[in-house]
């Protein structure tokens, strides 16, 4: 799609709406906007220059009255002329006013629309874009200031510049398979080696990075599994704050998986309570296990539940449940049946509590917040997405494959291959490389207006 394709008509939208006693309103992009905007209000409108105006309807009656500003392209938010028609936050009003200005000739923006402009204009890049959407969905201080960044640019920064090392990587290897006269095995050079490691090691920062982020945005899937009658469902209850979950002496109650989304110290999290996992049972609880399992695969965390009066066994149960898990946190749940004494200290991947009595929930919370990207590390997170992740992962993988065609096979023509397709991964990212089903997708979550 090109920039010139979003240019050639109108749009208008309630950019905002706070209700009754706020201020609305209504935005206006395109080449017609300057002069929808001048036959709102009645006279010519100055660049970057607010105006009270009267903004009137066909009839010349006045339906409110507010500031109109005016910014000429390219030095707007869309890189289009746009005009802001700042009006009473009346949800009526501004109907009204966005009315009119489809009957002057706008139409109404799609979700999004506004975004996908300033995409379009070259204003931002697609993850830029994204950022934006981010922000203004950021369910925590720490995410918000994480969009904040990638908007600022941070995350694209650093994608361009890896983006100019594969290219350098991939014209030397393309210039080897070009003079294969040469004495000298370029292939083999060892300056070659040291650069591709580089760009393998920026790579995987920058995945762990993108990773943090994505969690801050989307949140933790955390599962919590264990035998029967560790206390999983009142380790649930205690986290989300209310009885969601039935809990009784009776092995085996929770037969099915139950999900809770709650906040926790600013974090998003989909709690996962599953079927306690053991050999016997009856054909629904077996059923109940067998989605449990398949829920580790989902997980982000996995909260191990075992009973702190046998520890050892409950974890030698859980240790070929858990071969696969991505992450695990052990709880030692009662620990208020132990002796105070008999505690031991908790180790970076433990921790003793009772979700009965509280005892070092806030420890638990703590331990979950940096799960989520909001410990020491967030500092300097930027907000990322599940697909900006999965195609670092390729990145990751087809540099690993590049390494193996040059080490191994020396195979010049096949490592220029790969390095191709890891920029092209790259590219999706910032959308130098995409397609329309990509960015349909993308702007579309959009809120209208944006």
């Amino acid at each position: 799609m090109e920039a010139s394709a979003a240019s050639t008509d109108t749009i208008a939208a309630i950019a905002t709406a706070p209700g009754a006693g706020g201020i609305g309103i209504v935005r206006l992009s395109g080449p017609n906007a300057r002069a929808i905007g001048e036959a709102l209000c009645g006279f010519d409108l100055r660049p970057r220059h607010a105006r009270h105006a009267r903004f009137r309807d066909g009839d010349r009656a006045i339906i409110d009255d507010g500031i109109a500003l005016h910014f000429p392209a390219p030095h707007s938010y869309t890189g289009e002329d746009v005009v802001e028609l700042q009006a009473h936050g009346s949800p009526i009003l501004l109907q009204q006013l966005l009315r009119r200005c489809l009957e002057l000739g706008a139409r109404t923006a799609r979700a999004g629309e506004f975004t996908e402009r300033a995409y379009l204009h070259h204003k931002l890049d697609l993850a830029q874009a994204e950022a934006v959407a981010d922000l203004i969905a950021a369910g925590s201080d720490a995410a918000a200031r994480a969009a904040r960044r990638s908007l600022d640019g941070e995350f694209s920064q650093r994608i361009d510049a890896l983006l100019a090392a594969l290219t350098a990587l991939r014209v030397h290897v393309e210039a080897a398979i070009d003079f294969p006269e040469e004495e000298i095995d370029f292939l083999a050079d060892a300056d070659l080696q040291r650069r591709l490691d580089d760009v393998l090691a920026e790579q995987a920062a920058l995945l762990v990075v993108a990773a943090r982020g994505q969690r801050l945005r989307d949140g933790l899937h955390v599962v919590i599994v264990g035998p029967p009658n560790v206390g999983k469902s009142s380790l649930l209850n205690a986290l989300a704050g209310n009885a969601r979950a039935i809990v009784t002496d009776i092995a085996g109650t929770t037969r099915d998986l139950l999900r809770e989304a709650v906040r926790v110290d600013g974090i998003e999290l989909t709690l996962v309570d599953t079927a306690g996992l053991r050999e016997a049972g009856d054909a629904i609880e077996r059923e109940g296990m067998r989605r449990a399992r398949a829920e580790l695969l989902r997980a982000d965390l996995v909260l191990a539940v075992v009973d702190a009066r046998d520890a050892d066994a409950g974890r030698a149960k859980l240790a070929t449940e858990l071969a696969e898990a991505p992450r695990v946190l052990w709880l030692y749940n009662k620990a208020d049946l132990l002796a105070p004494d008999a505690l031991p200290d908790a180790r970076a991947d433990d921790l003793w509590l009772s979700a009965r009595n509280g005892l070092h929930l806030d420890a638990l919370r703590l331990r979950l917040r940096a799960a989520a990207g909001l410990g020491d590390g967030a500092a300097g997170a930027f907000s990322a997405r599940a697909r900006h992740v999965e195609a670092l992962r390729r990145v990751g993988t087809h540099l690993e494959t590049t390494a193996r065609r040059l080490q191994v096979e020396r195979a010049g023509e096949l490592a220029a291959e790969e390095l191709r397709l890891a920029q092209l991964a790259l590219g999706e990212i910032t959308g130098v490389v995409g397609s329309d089903d990509l960015l349909g997708a993308i702007f579309s979550s959009f809120c209208i207006g944006k």
